[in-house]
């Protein structure tokens, strides 16, 4: 290609790609924009966090001083510990990891653009919601953790714990769809021939945090739905008077609050086994071992929330379990760790300013590893737990592990945002002081836990030991900050005057740094293949192979947004993935969530009704012009030799969509499952009735209605698959019929069922399992019904058979869902009863 053709290329994909301008800005989905928002409000929340944390440590460094009353205390505790875990460590590494990930892998994009813009605004709004209660004087003061029964209504009347748990619930809601969104694109959204153990090792940490946060996440959402039941409507889930207990609440935020430690750790691991081997010269040592490493931590993290509750008063036997896991999970951190060392001592170490925060992260995370595994051991805990030797723990393996590792990749790959190279000297200066501030204030920290004091105070007498030690920590605390202030100055500076970026600056060996600097919207002009770990330490003229078209899908004149999908194992192209453009939709839809979480907290319960409709109008609207169906372009042609369009086909993306998310719908369902056998077995006042209140015959007969719709689901697929589209609208419209029948029937038991859900426990659970199910088997009538429509439009069909695969699993999951529910609620029951 000549390169005159290359420029007609390349303006050619800009009129596709191009992001809008102005106001219209807000409707862009790009990968690329989406990444940027996430990194800018992620750092402005840390920079709000911190502020809380200078005035909390300004109170702390003098004994009895008056700078805070306990009640603003409090508030800041709370708000801190809540911005730092949920509004920045999570989001900016998935921000991070939406801008880097497509261009890691050989993509023009990620696989569901929309969602990941759905998740930005979400984020944004519920940390707003969030942040606003601070100045309105409705802040929650009940800690980031909210522990019951404090966090209940009658210990906590305001609505202070209302606004941490919107807030938190729309800001998980965005880390879902981040992990979900990401999971799918590096399964299926990577350059041909990059095979999973050819894989850049940062899209691997990516993809196991991913799975991480599709099973960790629902637990801390469900949590939120039943304490938010409980307050506002009078639900008895951690009441134990009435038959709950306060333990379970923590039992479900433990089930995400420790996976939730190694999803911050893993990307920052990502980063460090990304950068080592570009600034010591040499692959990474143990590839495969690395790999291994981190899907251990991932799967052990889940064996540990119990972790946190050694002190609650649990069984010795549990307690011994879960310190054994806790030191278990050291092991494959230590692998990681040790391939680290090895890769620099083999190698030849270039301190750059990125690796200079990569030696910093080393010192301070094994530090912290040490402690944490002091802390697992039992009687240590005892001792130790609620001192502020586990602030200190907490501080030195979060900063240290993500921190550190975070700063140091802004820096390696802050040309790819500005197209200039960073400072070395106001970087030095940054690392230098944010690192010995940090010392000063959490090294000395353990000192104090050891002589006594306790977490979460906002004073203390004199004459305890712990008044050096207080002001020692302030004083580093605001060492600190001026690092952090360096950090800024460097990168305001950077933007204006830094020198310009050449091609492969760092001389690094991964895709991203293929495209130019900085990327255009399209990223790739072409889409190279990659059957190798190194590609351009192996070919460093691919570059420029890339950006004269010489590979893949180079062209644009259909008007289509063009990636590749690749089969998940082996990586060999599968289809051409049509993927949607900029649109408002995810922009309503989080507007419309917000407007139903401000509803609610309000008591405007008809307004948050209307909200909750528009925000599923809107969610079925978006679903209807998805991008992906012929009116979308019209122009459906591929290149000659090219895979078919996805939407032609039984096996796109969505389908992997919807069962992650299935997956993730399914972890809510279990906590909820977990929750009615842990009151069963533990809570001391749990009276269930001597018979089941609900009735078995009908509710069975409901589920095998039920089991019918998907078995009708199943030969309209078999049929699908033949190119048998003959009565396919009817049959739609037969199916939907069916699963209206079977919904009208199970809302009939519900409201027929004598529950009392503000007098006990037991009811509560049924009410809310039943609740669930109701959901999902009323939602299944309305798509289907919509896929009828569809089908009569012209959208679905023999040419477009793809989307009544992606309903069929919806079905199949009610189902699963269903006989989950039948056999808690109707079957364990009377296997109880017959057994007494």
């Amino acid at each position: 290609m000549s390169e005159a053709e290359g420029d007609r290329l390349h303006r050619a994909l800009l009129a596709v790609w191009a992001d809008p301008r102005g106001w219209r800005a807000l409707s862009a989905v790009s990968h690329g924009r989406i990444g940027r928002r996430f990194l800018l409000t992620g750092g402005a929340f840390f920079l709000i966090g911190g502020l809380l944390a200078m005035l909390m440590r300004a109170q702390l460094a003098r004994p009895e001083q008056a700078l805070l009353d306990h009640r603003v205390y409090n508030q800041l505790f709370t708000l801190h510990g809540t911005l730092m875990m949920f509004l920045f460590a999570v989001p900016i590494l998935e921000g991070l990891a939406f801008y880097l990930i497509p261009k890691m892998l050989g993509a023009r994009d990620l696989l569901f653009p929309r969602l990941s813009a759905f998740g930005y605004w979400c984020y944004l709004f519920g940390g707003l919601i969030l942040l606003a209660s601070l100045p309105l004087g409705l802040a929650p003061d009940g800690g980031w953790f909210m522990y019951t029964p404090l966090s209940g209504a009658a210990h906590s009347p305001g609505p202070g714990a209302d606004v941490w748990l919107m807030g938190t619930t729309l800001v998980e809601i965005s880390s879902l769809a981040g992990g979900i969104e990401l999971a799918v694109s590096i399964l299926r959204g990577r350059a041909p021939g990059m095979s999973l153990d050819r894989m850049p090792l940062f899209a691997w940490y990516m993809l196991v945090t991913g799975l991480m946060i599709v099973f960790g996440f629902p637990p801390l959402i469900l949590a939120g739905v039943l304490l938010e039941l409980e307050r506002a409507a009078g639900f008895a889930f951690f009441d134990p008077a009435r038959g709950g207990d306060p333990l379970l609440w923590q039992h479900l935020f433990w089930l995400f609050g420790h996976p939730e430690v190694y999803i911050i750790f893993l990307p920052a691991a990502g980063i460090v086994s990304t950068l080592l081997p570009v600034f010591a010269g040499r692959p990474l040592v143990g590839y495969r071992w690395a790999v291994l490493a981190a899907i251990g931590t991932g799967f052990l993290s889940f064996g540990l929330w119990v972790h946190h509750m050694f002190t609650v008063g649990i069984p010795l036997l549990a307690q011994a379990f879960f310190s054994a896991a806790s030191m278990l999970v050291a092991v494959p951190t230590g692998i990681q760790v040790f391939a680290w060392l090895a890769t620099l001592w083999t190698g030849r170490p270039r301190f750059a300013v990125p690796m200079l925060w990569l030696a910093g992260f080393l010192a301070i995370f094994v530090a912290g590893g040490l402690t944490g595994v002091m802390l697992a051991l039992v009687p240590f805990d005892w001792q130790a737990h609620d001192s502020h030797f586990v602030v200190a723990h907490l501080h030195y393996v979060l900063v240290g592990g993500m921190f550190f590792p975070l700063v140091a990749g802004l820096y390696y790959w802050l040309p790819h945002f500005s197209g200039r190279m960073p400072s070395e000297r106001l970087g030095r200066w940054g690392f230098w002081l944010t690192f010995g501030g940090f010392n000063a204030t959490f090294l000395v920290m353990h000192w104090t836990g050891l002589l006594g004091m306790p977490r979460r105070v906002y004073t203390y007498p004199a004459g305890l030991g712990w008044d050096g030690p207080n002001l020692i920590s302030s004083l580093g605390s605001f060492v600190m900050a001026m690092g952090v202030a360096m950090l800024l100055l460097d990168l305001g500076l950077h933007f204006r005057f830094g020198r310009r970026a050449p091609a492969n600056p760092w001389r690094a060996d991964t895709l991203e740094w293929a495209t130019a600097l900085p990327p255009a919207a399209y990223n790739f002009a072409s889409l190279p293949a990659c059957a190798t770990r190194h590609p351009l330490w192996e070919n460093p003229a691919l570059a420029q192979g890339i950006a004269a078209g010489r590979h893949g899908l180079a062209a644009a004149d259909h008007g289509r947004r063009e990636t590749w999908s690749s089969e998940p194992l082996s990586g060999r192209v599968r289809e051409v993935v049509q993927l949607p453009g900029n649109s408002w939709l995810p922009l309503g839809a989080a507007l419309a969530l917000a407007a139903l979480c401000l509803a609610l907290l309000a008591g405007a319960y008809g307004l948050a009704g209307a909200a909750a409709l528009a925000s599923l109008a809107i969610l079925l609207r978006w679903s209807w012009v998805n991008g992906a169906h012929p009116l979308a372009a019209p122009d459906a042609r591929t290149e000659p030799g090219d895979p078919p369009l996805h939407w032609r086909t039984f096996d796109g993306p969505g389908l992997w969509g919807m069962g992650l998310s299935l997956l993730a719908d399914g972890a809510l369902f279990f906590s909820l499952i977990f929750a009615w056998f842990y009151l069963w077995a533990v809570a001391p006042n749990w009276q269930p009735p001597a018979r089941s209140p609900l009735p078995a015959l009908a509710l069975l007969l409901d589920g095998l209605l039920l089991g019918g719709i998907v078995l009708g689901f199943r030969r309209l697929l078999a049929r699908l698959r033949r190119r048998d589209c003959r009565h396919l609208e009817a049959r739609l419209w037969g199916l939907a019929a069916a699963g209206l029948l079977q919904a009208l029937g199970l809302a009939w038991i519900l409201w027929r069922t004598p529950l009392a859900p503000g007098a006990g426990a037991h009811d509560a659970l049924v009410a809310a399992i039943l609740g669930y199910l109701l959901l999902h088997c009323a939602l299944g009538p309305l798509l289907t019904a919509l896929q009828a429509w569809r089908v009569r439009l012209g959208l679905v069909g023999e040419r477009a058979p793809y989307e009544p695969a992606v309903l069929a699993r919806w079905w199949s999951y009610c189902l699963l869902a269903f006989a989950i529910g039948y056999s808690a609620l109707v079957l364990l029951p009377a296997g109880w009863a017959a057994g007494r």
